[in-house]
């Protein structure tokens, strides 16, 4: 769940003392406000969404109500500004609202708003707000005249309770609110992933393994011509393609290998990792530790997360030896590549830093890189774990109850 980003000591209410300070005087401002703001919001509320509801049935109604409902959620931003700035009280902002990527139009603008939780809890703490701002109005001005000894106790007090509903009706509902837009943004890295990994196959296709068997195929042509008139030439040139083939099937095995390695399915992590290592410029130790193996995905996205940055070792680092430890914390896989090269590693540094932070975020994971000019440099990946059998368990149970 995100929390509210703690508040500076200078923002927050200190404890109430008989004699009124600042904070008791904003709170008595905040405290007096409620009861004209309230009947504002509430009056907007009523009219606006009773005409909106009662019109759903026409063609205007639905988006009236879509219409109230973004000015609902103007209202719950107005009420979290007062309450920070009176209360000293910091609550994040909901998430904004977002449409599916491939939902475009008005009318899958409609049904979003219409439907919108945030938009709806700032109708609801209208409507609750209007009898709680008669209570605070009627309960702070009597105290101001006949209960001022104790007037910044009461104030402090109502103060915390006007703090509980803020809080509760206009603070983000849970992490999943805010989980919606991050996966919106995460399936666009996702989706631009897989198309570059694509043009890069392609690529790798037609300036490689494609060219060179049609060179090889012009070779063998050649030869089939020569083999009669000139047997020693063709037995030369099928020399020459016979290289040619070994050459191309090498070429074809790595491009196998940068899509999903067989080592990595028949074998798991261990000798995956252990594979790659040994193709390092620098001496590498490879540790891990795992009992079982995670999804067939997130062991490729380790696989390959771990093989980019010992490419970096090799190429930037300078670095006389390098580690890789790989184990589980709870439901997390934990990957570790350490050097003890020059250091200065940055994710904007153009080692493809960025781009490895981009797609483990994709799938919820994190990536922290710690490179201080000198080195050593520690980069420290977690992936969530998604037990392999949980695919094969859940079809299980589906047909049981089908």
């Amino acid at each position: 769940m995100t929390m509210s980003p703690q508040v500076p000591d200078s923002d927050r209410p200190p404890p109430a003392r008989l004699i009124p300070d600042r904070w008791t005087w904003k709170e008595i401002g905040h405290l007096l406000a409620n009861l004209p703001l309230t009947i504002v919001e509430c009056v907007y509320a009523v009219v606006m969404i009773g005409v909106g509801v009662a019109l759903s049935v026409t063609v205007i109604g639905l988006p009236l109500l879509a219409v109230a409902l973004h000015g609902a959620r103007l209202i719950g931003r107005f009420e979290r500004s007062r309450a920070r700035s009176m209360l000293g009280v910091r609550i994040d902002e909901p998430s904004p609202m977002v449409l599916a990527r491939r939902e475009t139009g008005f009318f899958p603008w409609l049904w979003s708003s219409v439907k919108d939780p945030v938009g709806w809890r700032a109708v609801l703490y209208s409507f609750v707000r209007l009898p709680w701002g008669v209570v605070t109005f009627g309960v702070t001005l009597v105290s101001m005249i006949a209960l001022w000894p104790v007037l910044p106790f009461i104030t402090r007090f109502l103060g915390n309770a006007d703090q509980v509903m803020v809080r509760g009706l206009l603070s983000p509902s849970d992490e999943l609110e805010r989980r919606i837009a991050e996966l919106e943004a995460d399936r666009g890295v996702v989706v631009d992933t897989a198309a570059a990994d694509l043009r890069r196959i392609e690529r790798d296709l037609h300036d490689g393994a494609q060219a060179r068997l049609v060179a090889l195929a012009m070779g063998l042509g050649l030869a089939k011509e020569k083999l009669t008139a000139d047997p020693d030439a063709a037995a030369r040139m099928v020399d020459e393609a016979h290289g040619e083939v070994k050459i191309a099937l090498q070429e074809l095995r790595d491009l196998a290998r940068g899509i999903h390695p067989a080592v990595l399915t028949d074998r798991g992590l261990d000798a995956a990792l252990s594979a790659i290592a040994s193709r390092c410029t620098v001496p590498v130790t490879v540790q891990v530790d795992l009992t079982e193996r995670p999804a067939q995905a997130i062991e490729g996205i380790a696989y390959f997360t771990v093989s980019e940055l010992l490419q970096n070792v090799s190429k930037h680092s300078a670095a006389r030896s390098a580690a890789v430890e790989v184990w589980r914390t709870g439901n997390r896989l934990m990957l570790q590549v350490t050097d003890n090269g020059r250091g200065g590693a940055r994710m904007d540094g153009g080692t493809g830093m960025a781009g490895l932070a981009e797609r483990l975020g994709a799938v919820d994971g994190l990536f922290v890189l710690d490179s201080p000019a000198g080195g050593p440099t520690t980069v420290t990946a977690e992936l969530p774990w998604r037990d392999r059998e949980l695919p094969k368990k859940a079809r299980t149970e589906r047909l049981q109850r089908g």
